[in-house]
């Protein structure tokens, strides 16, 4: 494995990922009750607040282990399944940098 290529690619992920996590808390931000939109609005509203809530939960984690991710690239054990031990294939690794199973463990 070219782990020079690796990192590289966990550092632009890891820079879109942030540009994601800071758009998704643009759109969480707390909806002001003096906004004069119709009450099915504001439910509406308040419904896609939620749903960019859960969004921004999922891409901290995704930042986080992503991070994790680039601290282990020289560990002798990175590209290693976690649970059938064999070799993660390169370009699974290339498509998300972060993950520590197999295609066949993931499912």
């Amino acid at each position: 494995m070219n782990k020079e290529e690796i990192k590289k690619r966990i550092r632009e992920e890891i820079i879109d990922t942030v540009a994601l996590v800071n758009k998704y808390r643009d759109l969480t931000k707390p909806i002001a009750p003096e906004n004069a939109i119709g009450r099915v609005s504001r439910m509406d509203a308040i419904n896609n607040k939620s749903v960019n809530e859960a969004a921004l939960r999922k891409a901290e984690t995704k930042l986080t282990n992503l991070e994790v991710a680039l601290t282990k690239v020289d560990d002798p054990d990175f590209g290693i399944c976690i649970r059938c031990k064999n070799q993660i294939p390169l370009g699974r690794i290339m498509l998300l940098p972060h993950t520590v199973t197999c295609v066949n463990c993931a499912k």
